[in-house]
């Protein structure tokens, strides 16, 4: 490899595996290893460093570094799920401590906090994080611990200022945490605008073929709330399996291209939707009549992501009618995948969720975007 490696363009790196070579074999992809356990000397000392899978297989090794080098972060740990990760952060606080969430996020984050909280004495209030001045009023020094925010958010494509809620935590002495699974390290850092950790669900665009359930975190710093995050998943186990790291990882290495031609796709469907007659409304951080829009622009570099929203013309029947019309996209949850994706969110959602129930959510696939298009065209004059 190049004698200055991270001169090189990131795509490059992944695609590569960072110049990945077994030094016995002279292979370049890393086999999978699935011993549970490491043998130990006469000495009972542990020769290679490993001590038991549950913390040390080199699997998570090689996928952590290279996500690390995509956030551009001191550290990064790989989880069983998104979920996991997410969870693992708000297991490193303590009882009393104040945390701030965003209003909009992934509804199943969003239900587990609010129980969660409750049980483990933890005051967390939900907050518009889309209004500095929300935040700023939200902020208790002292007490605020963590600031919570999914930007762009899940399903509504809400945008949060990275830079100045960095600004905003740590003014209160908190740790800013970032999910940006839309977003993806394509296309931002969260962590080069002042975050402090960064969390993906894994499961999306990562790994990109809808077979691996996986989470991870990345953080600025290794410091001792980024050790309590790492000790919780060894005792807990919440960790990811040999194999599973090795789909993610392979997954990882065409992380680029796809993101980057799934992008194109969905930009080019927001901008044939922003005005037809059978959407009320189109939710989508490339489009200029976005109110996040300037924002995403600072926070986001080369393309605004796969991800974008339609509000039907009317009500959930309307929306629900529209989705059941598609031939091209499929009916499922999820998203990141190589296949389009439509899901009516509200009909999955609890009825205390804030999702509009005209709201089709759309994850835009590596199909033809004219092809796409006109099933969508197609779907909504029958609706």
């Amino acid at each position: 490899m190049n004698d200055s490696p991270h001169s090189l363009n990131p795509r490059t790196r992944v695609a590569q595996l960072q110049g990945y070579a077994d030094r016995t074999t002279g292979s370049i992809v890393p086999a999978i290893d699935l011993s549970t356990t490491y043998e130990r000397d006469q000495n009972y000392q542990l020769p290679g460093g490993r001590l038991y899978s549950r913390a040390d297989n080199p699997g998570y090794e090689y996928v952590e570094n290279v996500i690390t080098e995509l956030e551009q972060g001191a550290a990064s740990a790989v989880f069983a799920s998104g979920m996991a990760a997410a969870t693992s952060v708000f297991f490193a606080l303590k009882p009393g401590d104040h945390v701030i969430v965003s209003k909009e996020i992934y509804w199943a984050l969003r239900s587990w906090m609010l129980d969660w909280a409750a049980n483990w004495g933890v005051d967390l209030e939900l907050v518009d994080t889309t209004s500095p001045a929300a935040v700023r009023a939200a902020l208790q020094p002292g007490r605020t611990r963590l600031l919570w925010i999914e930007t762009p958010a899940n399903p509504t494509l809400a945008i949060t200022d990275i830079a100045a809620m960095a600004e905003l935590a740590h003014g209160a002495n908190a740790v800013l945490a970032v999910d940006s699974t839309f977003a993806t390290p394509v296309f931002q850092q969260p962590l080069r605008l002042g975050a402090d950790l960064v969390m993906h669900s894994a499961t999306k665009y990562l790994n990109g073929h809808s077979d691996v359930i996986a989470g991870t975190l990345t953080t600025h710093v290794k410091d001792a709330f980024w050790d309590r995050i790492v000790r919780h998943r060894f005792q807990t186990g919440n960790v990811l399996g040999p194999v599973e790291c090795w789909l993610l990882l392979r997954g990882l290495r065409t992380l680029f291209v796809r993101v980057e031609a799934q992008t194109r796709s969905a930009q080019a469907i927001a901008e044939h939707f922003a005005a037809h007659p059978g959407v009320e409304r189109v939710l989508y951080p490339g489009l200029p009549g976005h109110p996040g829009f300037d924002v995403a622009g600072r926070n986001m570099h080369g393309g605004f992501g796969a991800m974008l929203s339609l509000q039907v013309t009317g009500l959930a029947q309307e929306a629900l009618k529209v989705a059941n019309s598609l031939q091209v996209w499929r009916r499922a949850t999820s998203l990141g995948g190589v296949e389009s994706l439509v899901e009516h969110r509200a009909s999955v959602e609890p009825a205390t969720s804030p999702t509009p129930k005209n709201l089709l959510r759309l994850s835009v696939g590596l199909e033809a975007a004219a092809d796409l298009i006109a099933d969508l065209e197609q779907a909504l004059k029958q609706s």
